[in-house]
């Protein structure tokens, strides 16, 4: 086996087992094809690489491949498609930047990087690239270089790994950084740490202890953290102190995570608190309370430090499952509450990311891109006429300010007032501006609201107050419409409404009553197509009439319409109008039925007793139609699901199976069994063709040994 065989086959062997990491026949041969052809020390670095991004990133083949045919883009294209090609172009990109002059020790540099990098992925890939290179640093004799790249990694790789939720890279590529811009405080600070370690775990172990024994007897749920802080941490508050590692008195710390219902997270955070404050002397000048008052990025917490054994200084860090869940996953990156800047919306952008990842939807290249675009929108700062500051996005405008207050403001907004002069509601924000909303009890909502709005929430209220206007003009309509109708003596049909609706060029009898709100229709012209349709249907009668009883033969449905479904006879034998059945409730031949127009997809049946039909008619009752079955399409057949019940004895599933393949004409489609406490449940879906076969074969499958309840869900 040639050696660069070897070491690709023994990189992967050690990576058996990665559900993530799996490629076909032909992905294999141009992987294999790609490392024969690579120099040995440059495949042996991409494999280090590759077993960084797949286990201690959670990264995938994709990001494999790519990292392995960056020599050859065109074939990696053609096997394994845009995304590995994207990837390969992003670490393109970012290796052209150390070709140029560019000062890499500025956020800047950071703000490049990833803008560069389409695919967030490539991020990931640079990281993992420097944290190998960090680990192999001590090989190098080249002092200056050992310099050069620490410095790098701690202004650049070290933020980055951290925003992206790689806490544990992270806080090594700080340590590696320490040891080798300053080896001397590293040293010192490694040796004091692992001489007393073992001393150190018992130290934590036994202030611990007390702790939990309190916090049981007072029936708390929890868990306990104990650890020691970081070589690079530690480093930073000696030259914040000015004090050598022997000053440095919370080298310990503890995190109390407590399992709190929301209601009582606070009251049992400050329950721990106070077992804490009994047992170990509280040093009142370090208490953060970040309880009563969250920081601005969301993070919750309480922070104390006490003098616990032996007149040792320990932080301790109480809060929640919730609160612990947030401030890991970043949205309040522990660098933030620290002290460090941040860009605008990078929180919420590598929140995003990570979650995409977590989910295993790393492949969602729309979703990260739009992630890409709202990376630094910048935002500015204005304020109620009583002081109070609001935050929006830049380009947001008074409209927007207006909804940042209250939807109802935000919906009744003609302008505002900015210094003292009337602007208009599309009047662009700046920062520092005092907004004064100018109302009218008049004012609507309109489509063009949509196009001057920036923020999400008032694009989502202008929607809203839209659909909500849109009903509230389809019901103004109706009542319109019947009111004229009664004046001109015409008899009101809803049936008769949907078809003339429909010849009037209406997708849905909503539509027309909204126009008819809205005063975009003739009334007249209604009244007479109104009347054109009555007369159309007197005719037909009365051509039927005058047929005597031995020449009559009945018409068969037309079902072409409908696709072979029964035909519906919507209250005035109205035929041939677009209907669905509904699946919410799966109506049959035989069920009562009624007709409910929707939106966009016509009529839909529901059966008079469907778990929504309530619910429909209190809120809709315009677009309520009655309807009835007209007649019966021979072998139509219908999905419905029964629920059975009994005792869970030997046989019940196949007796009840056997019984329902022996019935004509019907078939079962499928079964869902579930047992437990001796209690059988089972869901069928069968095929019938009427209400009448329907109750046949329930009495049937009563009759079966074991069975004590079936319904029609």
């Amino acid at each position: 086996m040639e050696p660069n065989t070897k070491i690709w086959n023994d990189a992967l062997a050690r990576l058996t087992g990665n559900h993530h990491v799996a490629f076909s026949d032909k992905e294999t041969e141009l992987l294999l094809t790609a490392v024969e052809q690579m120099d040995p020390a440059v495949l042996q670095s991409r494999v280090d690489t590759m077993e960084i991004i797949v286990n201690e990133m959670g990264l995938n083949a994709t990001a494999v491949a790519a990292i392995m045919l960056q020599d050859q883009p065109e074939e990696a294209s053609a096997v394994f498609g845009e995304q590995v090609t994207a990837i390969i172009t992003g670490l393109g990109r970012v290796e052209d930047l150390y070709k140029v002059d560019t000062v890499l020790e500025t956020e800047n540099f950071r703000k490049l990087l990833l803008a560069l990098a389409e695919d967030v992925r490539v991020v990931m890939i640079i990281i993992a690239e420097r944290l190998r290179l960090m680990r192999e640093l001590n090989q190098s004799d080249d002092s200056e270089r050992k310099q050069q790249v620490a410095r790098e990694t701690s202004f650049l790789y070290a933020p980055l790994a951290h925003r992206l939720g790689l806490y544990v890279i992270k806080t090594e590529l700080e340590d590696l950084s320490l040891k080798f811009s300053n080896y001397t405080i590293y040293k010192e600070i490694a040796h004091a740490l692992n001489a007393k370690k073992q001393e150190r775990d018992a130290y934590i172990a036994a202030f611990i202890g007390p702790v939990e024994d309190k916090l049981r007897s007072l029936g708390l749920k929890f868990h306990i953290k104990g650890r020691t802080k970081s070589i690079h941490s530690i480093y930073n508050k000696m030259q914040k102190q000015q004090c050598g590692v022997d000053g440095i008195y919370d080298l310990f710390a503890i995190r109390i995570i407590l399992d709190s219902e929301p209601e009582k997270e606070k009251a049992e955070c400050w329950q721990a608190y106070s077992v804490v404050a009994d047992m170990y002397q509280p040093n009142p000048k370090r208490l953060r309370d970040w309880l009563s008052i969250p920081k601005s990025n969301g993070y919750e917490s309480l922070h104390t430090t006490v003098l616990g054994p032996e007149n040792k200084w320990v932080e301790v860090q109480i809060r929640t499952e919730r609160m612990d869940e947030v401030a890991e996953k970043g949205v309040a990156a522990h660098w933030k509450y620290k002290g460090g800047q941040s860009e605008t919306g990078m929180d919420e952008f590598l929140k995003g990311v990570r979650e995409m990842l977590e989910s295993e939807q790393v492949d969602n290249r729309e979703a990260i891109s739009e992630f890409r675009l709202n990376l630094y929108d910048q935002e500015v700062f204005v304020f109620t006429p009583n002081g109070e500051l609001k935050k929006l996005p830049k380009g947001a405008t008074v409209l927007d300010f207006a909804f940042s207050i209250h939807s109802n403001i935000g919906c009744k907004c003609v302008g505002g007032k900015i210094a003292g002069r009337n602007v208009p509601i599309k009047r662009v924000l700046h920062n520092g501006d005092q907004v004064e909303i100018l109302t009218s009890p008049t004012q609507k909502p309109s489509e063009a609201w949509l196009k001057i709005v920036q923020t999400s929430k008032a694009k989502t209220k202008i929607r809203q107050a839209l659909k909500e206007i849109e009903y509230k003009d389809a019901a103004e309509g109706r009542e319109l419409l019947e009111r004229r109708f009664k004046n001109w003596k015409l008899d009101y049909s809803e049936g008769r409404v949907a078809q003339m609706a429909k010849k009037l060029g209406f997708k849905a009898v909503t539509d027309f009553y909204q126009a008819l709100a809205q005063g975009r229709l003739d009334i007249l012209n209604v009244r007479d197509t109104y009347a054109e349709l009555e007369r159309e249907a007197q005719e037909q009668e009365h051509q039927l009439s005058g047929i005597s009883a031995d020449q009559f033969v009945q018409q068969t449905p037309d079902v072409s319409a409908s696709g072979h479904q029964d035909v519906l006879v919507i209250d005035q034998n109205l035929k041939n109008v677009d209907y669905k059945l509904a699946k919410c409730c799966n109506p049959i031949y035989g069920d009562p039925i009624f007709g409910f127009v929707s939106i966009s997809a016509g009529i839909k049946i529901h059966r008079e007793n469907c778990p929504n039909a309530q619910d429909m008619r209190s809120r809709f009752p315009y677009r309520i139609v009655p309807a009835r079955w007209s007649g019966k399409v021979q072998g139509m057949q219908y999905p419905i699901t029964l629920r059975v019940v009994g005792l869970d004895d030997i046989g019940i599933v196949s007796g009840i199976t056997s019984l329902i393949n022996k019935e004509s004409g019907v078939l079962l489609r499928t079964i869902s069994i579930d047992s437990h406490d001796g209690i059988f449940e089972g869901h069928l879906t069968l095929l019938v063709s009427s209400t009448d076969q329907l109750d046949a074969i329930q009495k049937k499958i009563a009759t079966v040994k074991g069975v004590k309840n079936i319904s029609r869900a």
